[in-house]
């Protein structure tokens, strides 16, 4: 079944990169868009699998000279060829469960980090600031574009809050495992007695939204038309030229009588409908950004952290996956990419298990 859908992806994969080659498509924009995204998400399955159809012809021919048990060299030889392709099997049948999973939506997408002092004061400040500059170091490793869209300065030189908008290919995928309650110990230049102080920062990370698109279907509308009441000229008051339109899904009801002309007054209906549907559907995309923010940072406490940053011990621990690396200094300048594949590799092991139970 596993062999089946890759030979589909295959074939899939080589319809696409032809309609890539024909000329034609460059009139078409929209579509090359479409089709280089499409052949982007499957190139890397395609190579996987043709090197795991490798890997089996050259174990079925192992296998044959085994089977045939003539000279005793050959068949040595034969016998290391399969012990080696055995593993190299596994490692590419494990790949290609990976690459199936499904992809997150918002993998693509820009980002929006956005940095905030927790408790411990001032030393909090000066650590968001840290991160800011950690996180705008990583993104110029990454090649992505980055823009400071709001900085709110604390006190001896901390940041208390900043956004920083994060453009590039992949943002998402990369930088959402860095959702959550950052705690930093260390002494802080203003102990004057040597003493180690844990501070937070809290770090949420929201994929840029998308234009809300508005479409109104004929079936969820209810048009009633009625003649037109109040002061008007005598082709207004006489004519059932007035529109009510009822959006049935959201009950909102809009109504226009301004026009003579019912075909105008329907038209001016139906764009403060799309406005008001419009306002209400980017309330509700609002409203989600702001619940997904705070279920990212909690309350900011120090108990509630998902990765620490030990000064004295010179070592960054991140508490969701055990994983500890005594490299804090580089860390700090951007290298995040130990931290952050190791992030993905368990959660990717994690969905493949509930995929496999």
């Amino acid at each position: 079944m596993l062999f089946d859908k890759l030979r589909q992806i295959e074939d899939r994969s080589e319809e696409v990169a032809r309609a890539l080659a024909d000329p034609a498509i460059f009139s078409r924009p929209a579509d090359y868009a479409r089709l280089r995204k499409e052949h982007a998400e499957t190139v890397e399955i395609v190579e996987r699998f043709r090197e795991y159809r490798e890997v089996l012809r050259r174990v079925g021919e192992a296998r044959h000279i085994l089977g045939e048990g003539g000279d005793r060299e050959l068949a040595e030889l034969a016998q290391s060829e399969l012990d080696e392709l055995a593993g190299r099997q596994a490692a590419l049948e494990e790949d290609l469960k990976r690459l199936l999973l499904p992809r997150d939506p918002n993998d693509d997408k820009n980002v929006f980090v956005e940095i905030r002092a927790g408790a411990g004061g001032d030393e909090a400040g000066l650590f968001a600031g840290e991160l800011v500059r950690m996180y705008t170091k990583y993104a110029e490793r990454q090649r992505w574009k980055v823009e400071v869209m709001d900085l709110s300065a604390g006190g001896v030189g901390g940041v208390k809050e900043a956004i920083v908008f994060v453009q590039g290919r992949g943002a998402w995928s990369r930088l959402k495992y860095e959702r959550g309650v950052h705690r930093v110990q260390r002494v802080p230049v203003t102990e004057s007695a040597g003493r180690i102080h844990t501070s937070t920062v809290t770090v949420a990370v929201l994929p840029e939204a998308e234009d809300v698109d508005i479409r109104i279907e004929d079936k969820d509308l209810r048009v009633d038309v009625y003649r037109s009441s109040g002061p008007g000229g005598q082709g207004v008051n006489t004519t059932d030229s007035a529109v009510r339109i009822t959006h049935i899904p959201t009950g909102v009801v809009v109504t226009c009588q301004d026009e003579r002309s019912q075909i105008k007054n329907r038209a001016k209906a139906m764009k403060v409908l799309r406005a008001r549907l419009l306002e209400a559907a980017q309330d509700e995309q609002q409203a989600a950004i702001a619940a997904d923010r705070r279920s990212q940072v909690g309350t900011g406490e120090r108990s509630e952290r998902i990765r620490t940053y030990n000064f004295p011990q010179a070592r960054v621990t991140d508490h969701r996956i055990g994983l500890t690396l005594h490299r804090l200094p580089t860390v700090l300048e951007g290298d995040l990419d130990e931290l952050i594949d190791a992030l993905t590799a368990a959660e990717q092991a994690q969905r493949l298990e509930r995929v496999e139970s």
